[in-house]
């Protein structure tokens, strides 16, 4: 599925946390480049700067030094509402405790990020009706979420992030509130996703799931410390 098209490329990227007198390192010179149609998993133990990558990647946070280029555009250039436009239109997240709304039903939630756009009533409908189907949630959609499994709210999340179509799918420990059926069930998801052509990248702890992607890299205090690449279909098939 990979291309020659570069969609992120991170150089000598640098983030510290500053605390009274106490700087935290969280990453320190990492450089990594993901092409389009992509899967790359990121790995290491607690408090090695995992969810900081995402975070950066993602443009929730920005890197204390270094340049980011997504898809071209170098993010350090873009002021505030650019990156939030950004952030809707072309990042796809999906988060370890779901954070769908309550009191918004499976077709409401999916819906929103689309409504933030000023996208029409009928082009939403057609999209959030798509993304359900894709994730076999469509028979749920007046649904609340308090009325679905964890499996089912991870899907459901899947599905709003699919929505916007977005340049890249960013997945911080997707199964981690998930028992092991309902963990392999996203992970087979999001292999599919990918055979389809998105690129995903996807922080886990796990190494069961961290053999689905192509590529697995692996940080330690703050660095990459190790790339493996794989065919992961073959691996799993």
């Amino acid at each position: 599925m990979t291309t020659n098209h570069s969609l992120i490329k991170l150089k000598a990227i640098t983030k510290v946390f500053y605390t009274e007198d106490v700087e935290t390192h969280a990453l320190s010179g990492v450089h990594l480049e993901i092409n389009q149609g992509e899967y790359v998993s990121i790995a290491g133990p607690s408090g090695c700067g995992k969810s900081t990558l995402l975070s950066i990647l993602g443009l929730l946070d920005s890197p204390t030094e270094g340049t980011y280029t997504l898809n071209g555009q170098a993010v350090a250039n873009l002021g505030h509402a650019q990156r939030a436009r950004i952030r809707n239109r072309e990042v796809g997240f999906i988060f370890q405790s779901f954070n769908l709304i309550g009191d918004l039903t499976v077709f409401e939630n999916v819906e929103l990020p689309l409504t933030y756009r000023g996208m029409g009533a009928a082009e939403r409908k057609k999209r959030v009706t798509e993304s359900l189907e894709r994730v076999a949630m469509a028979h749920r959609f007046k649904h609340y979420p308090a009325q679905l499994s964890g499996g089912q709210q991870q899907r459901v999340a899947v599905a709003r992030a699919l929505g916007g179509k977005p340049s890249i799918l960013l997945a911080d420990e997707p199964t981690g509130n998930l028992d092991s059926k309902n963990g392999e069930a996203v992970m087979d998801l999001l292999r599919e996703l990918h055979r389809e052509g998105a690129t995903i990248c996807m922080v886990t702890h796990d190494p069961r799931f961290a053999r689905h992607a192509q590529r697995q890299i692996h940080l330690f205090d703050g660095r990459i410390v190790e790339e493996i690449s794989e065919p992961a279909e073959v691996s799993r098939d």
